[in-house]
């Protein structure tokens, strides 16, 4: 398969170099020259381009047979995340219209889903974000669907949980740090997934995925807060954290909400098994390493 990674960064880069082993041909899209080297250093190609110019990818090849959209943005604000997701995916679409690839999987944020009850959400649970950042990511899938319910570009969508791995990883980076604290009784629900098992949920969705269905990516068990901090705690022989009060979500870019994320769908109809099912086999892996 001729493959364009778009976003070719965190997780695109070590998804490309594995696409790469596995034979396939693969281009790497990113906005800068940065990281150049280290794509060819894995096999994949360089190109340089910003999807928020829509001049840019008309210079570009066309003809790809798989497409992985995982931008992300630097950091900024709703008018960064409007540029890069809305706008960029929009451009994208255009530009693929006239040859569509086979499969197109767009990472997406489970932070579309604002429930702060602590229940169980699926893909059929309202999506209704808790911030404006959240409101532009349900917009970008929003044109996806579109695309892909008129037949334009065959696009799936990846909701992701908290992504952690090497050298990321909020809730272990604040522990190991000494500066984490436990938000009131440390009840809240967080939902993770390892960076290669997103990757394997990108492929495995490339593979099979059907066109305009939304599959959420996070692994097999939510933690509270206060058990993921207990068993980092018992595991490297520290103490507790401190407590502290509830977080409000203030100047969080996404909320802060609270709940759990089902990845049944995932597993079930797509059939992904989990290289890190839960938490304590992705941090174990990242500590060891």
């Amino acid at each position: 398969m001729r493959v364009l990674i778009v976003g070719c960064g965190y997780v695109g880069l070590p998804l490309g170099a594995q696409l790469v082993r596995q034979g396939h041909l693969v281009w790497g899209l990113r906005r800068t020259q940065q990281a150049n080297s280290e794509m060819e250093a894995a096999g994949i190609t360089p190109i340089n381009a910003d999807i928020t110019q829509p001049k840019a990818l008309a210079a570009l090849p066309q003809q790809f047979d798989w497409v992985v959209h995982c931008v992300s943005a630097s950091g900024g604000g709703a008018e960064e995340y409007r540029a890069v997701y809305f706008e960029g995916t929009r451009n994208l679409i255009q530009w693929l219209t006239e040859r569509p690839p086979q499969k197109l999987v767009y990472t997406s944020s489970t932070s579309v889903y604002g429930q702060n009850d602590g229940n169980w959400v699926t893909e059929d649970s309202p999506a209704i974000p808790a911030s404006k950042t959240g409101e532009i990511l349900i917009s970008t899938e929003q044109l996806l669907q579109d695309a892909a319910r008129e037949e334009r570009v065959p696009a799936v969508i990846l909701r992701a949980a908290g992504i952690y791995g090497p050298g990321r990883g909020y809730w272990l980076k604040q522990f190991l740090r000494g500066e984490a604290t436990i938000e009131g009784k440390g009840e809240r629900w967080l939902n993770m997934i390892h960076r290669d098992d997103l990757g394997g949920a990108i492929v495995t969705a490339l593979r099979g995925g059907t066109p305009g269905r939304i599959y959420n990516a996070c692994d097999n068990e939510p933690v509270t807060q206060l058990t993921c901090f207990q068993w980092l705690a018992e595991k490297l022989g520290r103490e507790l954290p401190p407590s502290a009060p509830e977080a409000t979500g203030a100047g969080r870019k996404r909320g802060v909400t609270n709940k759990r994320i089902s990845n049944r769908r995932l597993r079930e109809e797509l059939g992904y098994s989990f290289v890190y099912p839960t938490f304590r086999e992705g941090f174990s892996a990242e500590l060891n390493g």
